[in-house]
């Protein structure tokens, strides 16, 4: 009975006008904490102190590494609204995985942008084309032309269909970025957090970097709901105004 009723209850969500309601009693509740946690990370962060090897650059990394996660998190859940939309056809998968693509390519440009000015003075150079740095571009690049081909396509249905299958097909990149570390000789140091052994970084590091993890986390949800509930509000003003064209054009027939 009990799993009956959490299936209900996501079917639920299904109903766009029961999704609206929803995100406006969380969004608030979301942005509150979101706020709050990244405050507490700020905080952490200016108040720890620096690297003996790398000094206060360290502190790139409460940025670097929690955009970097949640750019293949991003991707990832839009990997699951696209089986949403391929198998169940979900009536939110489409909006949810059209809305992601836009947070997700913000979040991998963080990452490229910070891994950067991080490399600069411990690489000692701002760019390297290696295993890591280069399959992070590629996502970059899978983010923006599902964003141009959502953009370029008039049929929302079909546009939806395709952005599925292809973000299906471009997820084999995520492992990749994952264990690039692991399959080849990269400048990037294998995984200090989240490993088999437990995490092997300090916990004056960690306890911010896992704040602001979270931090970011939330704040992904906070503008996917938020960015899903504008794109549902905008699909109903676009089908109303291709009702009232009709409808006017009717009128217009019966008069001539």
């Amino acid at each position: 009975m009990p799993e009956s009723l959490a299936i209900t209850k996501i079917s639920d969500l299904a109903n766009p006008t029961r999704f609206l309601g929803l995100a406006a009693r969380i969004l608030p509740f979301m942005a509150g904490i979101t706020a709050i946690l990244f405050a507490i990370g700020l905080y952490l962060t200016f108040a720890s102190k620096g690297d003996y090897q790398q000094g206060m650059t360290v502190r790139i990394m409460y940025v670097h590494v929690p955009a970097a996660w949640l750019s293949m998190m991003c991707y990832s859940v839009m990997a699951i609204s696209a089986i949403g939309t391929l198998v169940w056809r979900h009536p939110l998968a489409d909006v949810s995985h059209k809305t992601a693509a836009p947070i997700g390519a913000a979040f991998t440009l963080i990452a490229l942008a910070t891994g950067s000015l991080w490399g600069r003075p411990m690489w000692g150079t701002w760019w390297v084309w290696d295993a890591r740095l280069t399959s992070v571009f590629v996502l970059f690049l899978m983010y923006l032309g599902l964003i141009a081909l959502n953009r370029a396509m008039d049929d929302p249905s079909r546009a939806a269909r395709v952005s599925a299958v292809l973000i299906l097909i471009g997820f084999v990149n995520i492992p990749i970025i994952k264990f690039s570390v692991d399959w080849w000789n990269t400048l990037h140091q294998p995984a200090s957090v989240i490993r088999m052994g437990g995490p092997t970084i300090d916990k004056e590091f960690l306890w911010p970097l896992l704040i602001m993890a979270i931090a970011f986390t939330l704040l992904f949800f906070t503008l996917h709901i938020a960015a899903m509930r504008n794109e549902i509000w905008r699909r109903r003003v676009s089908a109303q105004r291709r009702m009232a064209a009709r409808m006017a054009g009717r009128t217009l027939a019966k008069e001539a």
